[in-house]
C-alpha cells in the first residue's frame, strides 16, 4: 500500500530526495508547483513528482532491497530519462 504525500521542496541533492515542508492536499489549490511523494508502508520514498502548473515537470521512481537500500532510480526530466543503479 502506497500513501500520498505533499511538500514545497526537498532538502537535498542525494538520492532519493528528501522531501521537506509538508502541506495538505487542502493546501494544493493555493500553490503553483509543489512535489508529490508516494511512501510505502515503511515510509520509504518509492515515486515523486514535481508538479507545476498542474503539469509533471519531472519525477523520480526508486527501488530498494530488503534491508531499504537505494538500489535504482529512474529521473525523468523533459524528454530524458535517465537511470542509475546503486
Amino acid at each position: 500500500m502506497t500513501h500520498t504525500r505533499y511538500f514545497l521542496s526537498y532538502s537535498s541533492v542525494k538520492l532519493p530526495l528528501k522531501l521537506v515542508n509538508e502541506i495538505t492536499e487542502a493546501d494544493l489549490n493555493h500553490r503553483n508547483f509543489y512535489y508529490r511523494g508516494e511512501y510505502d508502508d515503511n515510509g520509504l520514498l518509492l515515486h515523486c513528482q514535481k508538479i507545476v502548473y498542474n503539469e509533471v515537470e519531472s519525477e523520480h521512481h526508486y527501488r530498494y532491497d530488503d534491508n531499504g537500500a537505494l538500489v535504482w532510480v529512474q529521473i525523468s526530466e523533459e524528454d530524458e530519462v535517465r537511470e542509475i543503479d546503486f
